[in-house]
C-alpha cells in the first residue's frame, strides 16, 4: 500500500482562515475516494505568526513545508506588513524560492450557467516561470533585485536563465500532451528586450523540437492581451516570464468569470503548493461572504498532480455543478449561500459526480 499523505495548512490573512475551512470540509469529502490515506499539520503565518514571532513564515514552517506532501496556502495581505527588516516577508515569495517552485500553473475556464465577459470560449492554462523576471524579491540569491543608487533613480533588474526557461517550457508542454488541442503559446516581449526574452524565446524553441506532436507559436505580449479579450479560444496552453504570465493569467481568468473560480498551483521538482489566484479581501474577512471556489479547485490540482485523479475529477465536477445551479452559489455570483455552506454543498454533490 502506498505511503499517506502529509499537507501542511496554511490559512493566511483575511479571509484565509475562511475558504481554508470550507476547502477542508471538501477534503474530508474527498477522503473515500482519495487511495492514500491524508494527515493535516497546520502553521501560522502572516499577521498571526508575526504577532507570535515577529515575523509572517518562520523557519520552522519553511522546513515543514519541505517535509511535507503538499502545501495548502491561504491569501496573505503582505502589501500590508511591516518592512522586510521588521518581519514582514511575503510567505508565498518565500515559500516559493525555499522550494523551488518554479512553475505557477494556472488554469482559466468558463463555467456553465455563469456569464463569461470573453467573446469567445475560454479554456486555457497559463504557465508562469515562478523564480526569476523582475520579481525583486526571487531573482537574486542574495539582497533583491531592485536598488536606488541615488534618490530619484530606481533600477530594477530582470533576470532570465537558459535553465529556468527551459524547465517552465518542459512543464508547459508535458501539460500541452495532456489537453485535446496540444498547443503551446510563447508570449515574449523580444522585439524590445532582445536579450533577455530572446534567451527565453530560443530556449523555448528547442523544447519545443522535441515535442511534435505540440503545435507551437509565439505572440508579443501586447498582442496577446489583445487576443485573449477578442479571441481567447485560439490559445491552449502559454508559457511566458513571470511578470507577463502574472499579468495575463489574471487577465485570463477575469475572462472567464473572475479570480475567484480559477485555481492556482505552483509546483517544483521536490514540493508543490495549491493557492488561490486572488487576495485575502480584509473588508469581508470573518462574515462567511467570501466565494471558497479558487482555493477549493487548487486543492483538486493537488490532489491530480499526486496522481488522485478520481478525487480531484469529482472535486471540479461538483464546483461545476453548483456553480450551474443559482441556489448552490455565493453571494458575490448572486445566489444566497455563505462560505462555508457552498463548502457543504460541493461536499455533497462529490458522492454522485
Amino acid at each position: 500500500m502506498a505511503a499517506d499523505l502529509t499537507f501542511l495548512r496554511l490559512d493566511g490573512d483575511g479571509i484565509g482562515p475562511e475558504i481554508m475551512a470550507a476547502t477542508m470540509t471538501v477534503l474530508d469529502a474527498a477522503r473515500p475516494f482519495i487511495v492514500r490515506g491524508i494527515r493535516v499539520e497546520t502553521a501560522e503565518i502572516g499577521f498571526a505568526a508575526h504577532e507570535l514571532y515577529g515575523t509572517t513564515i518562520t523557519d520552522d514552517v519553511i522546513s515543514q513545508a519541505r517535509a511535507v506532501d503538499g502545501v495548502l496556502l491561504g491569501p496573505v495581505s503582505h502589501n500590508a506588513y511591516p518592512e522586510r527588516d521588521m518581519g514582514g516577508l511575503n510567505p508565498s515569495g518565500v515559500l516559493r524560492g525555499a522550494l523551488d517552485l518554479f512553475a505557477n500553473i494556472r488554469p482559466a475556464r468558463a463555467w456553465d450557467g455563469l456569464p463569461c465577459p470573453s467573446q469567445t470560449p475560454i479554456d486555457l492554462v497559463v504557465v508562469r516561470e515562478n523564480l526569476e523576471g523582475f520579481y525583486a524579491d526571487r531573482n537574486m540569491h542574495v539582497g533583491a533585485g531592485e536598488v536606488m543608487p541615488v534618490p530619484g533613480v530606481a533600477l530594477a533588474t530582470r533576470k532570465i536563465t537558459e535553465a529556468g526557461s527551459r524547465r517552465i517550457a518542459e512543464a508547459a508542454f508535458e501539460i500541452a500532451m495532456q489537453r485535446p488541442a496540444r498547443k503551446v503559446t510563447a508570449v515574449h516581449k523580444a522585439n524590445v528586450m532582445r536579450l533577455s526574452d530572446g534567451l527565453f524565446l530560443d530556449t523555448v524553441r528547442d523544447v519545443a523540437r522535441l515535442y511534435p506532436e505540440v503545435s507551437y507559436d509565439e505572440e508579443l505580449v501586447d498582442a496577446s492581451a489583445a487576443l485573449l479579450v477578442r479571441d481567447a479560444a485560439r490559445f491552449d496552453v502559454i508559457v511566458t516570464t513571470n511578470m507577463f504570465g502574472d499579468i495575463l493569467s489574471d487577465l485570463a481568468s477575469e475572462l472567464a468569470g473572475g479570480l475567484g473560480l480559477a485555481g492556482s498551483l505552483n509546483r517544483g521538482p521536490e514540493a508543490v503548493a495549491a493557492q488561490a489566484q486572488h487576495g485575502s479581501a480584509p473588508a469581508i474577512a470573518g462574515m462567511d461572504l467570501a466565494n471558497p471556489t479558487s482555493l477549493i479547485l487548487s486543492l483538486g490540482m493537488l490532489l491530480r498532480h499526486l496522481d488522485e485523479a478520481d478525487a480531484a475529477d469529482r472535486i471540479t465536477n461538483a464546483i461545476a455543478t453548483c456553480l450551474s445551479d443559482p441556489d448552490l452559489r455565493t453571494a458575490d455570483l448572486g445566489g444566497t449561500l455563505g462560505t462555508q455552506a457552498f463548502a457543504a454543498a460541493v461536499a455533497q454533490h462529490m458522492e454522485t459526480t
